[in-house]
């Protein structure tokens, strides 16, 4: 995330304001200015295919970013596999989908769309839908990252 000092203008799409960086400056997230008056506005990705709709509103933007944040904290809390097909339904069965829109990961149209998972003490992200789509998992305590591996027994990264 950007610091209030950090905003910043780009020219692309006629202005947008910038809010919001991935750590590795891979991706940007902003909002349109031709749209910035709106109560609750779009918000855009800078994508390796230029600038796309991102979701149709910023309230939506920020509960994601939070996610993402606490996905990725620092810690040993936090896992990844590849998700073979014959391990989505125990990810239905475990894992309530989290009401969020589907939206677009910024690095590959393949990781398309991102859904979001959630039981007590957990938190998955899936990245697309196809055979071997990654998971992204983290634990509220060891324990739980622990029954996340057993829910969805692959071939886990940590």
């Amino acid at each position: 995330m950007i610091p209030p000092a950090g905003l910043y203008v780009d020219d692309a799409l006629g202005g947008v304001l910038v809010f919001r960086r991935e750590n590795q400056d891979c991706a940007a997230w902003a909002i349109p200015l031709t749209q910035i008056e709106q109560d609750d506005p779009p918000v855009v990705v800078e994508s390796y295919r230029g600038w796309i709709p991102f979701l149709e509103r910023m309230s939506l933007a920020w509960v994601e970013l939070v996610l993402s944040e606490s996905l990725f904290a620092a810690g040993s809390l936090y896992d990844a596999c590849e998700l073979p097909d014959a391990l989505v339904p125990g990810l239905q069965t475990h894992y309530a989908r989290i009401d969020l829109p589907d939206h677009p990961m910024w690095a590959s149209e393949e990781d398309s769309p991102v859904n979001w998972y959630g039981a007590p003490g957990r938190l998955l992200r899936r990245d697309g839908v196809q055979d071997r789509c990654w998971i992204h998992a983290r634990g509220h305590t060891a324990s739980d990252l622990e029954i996340i591996r057993a829910d969805l027994p692959g071939s886990w990264v940590g």
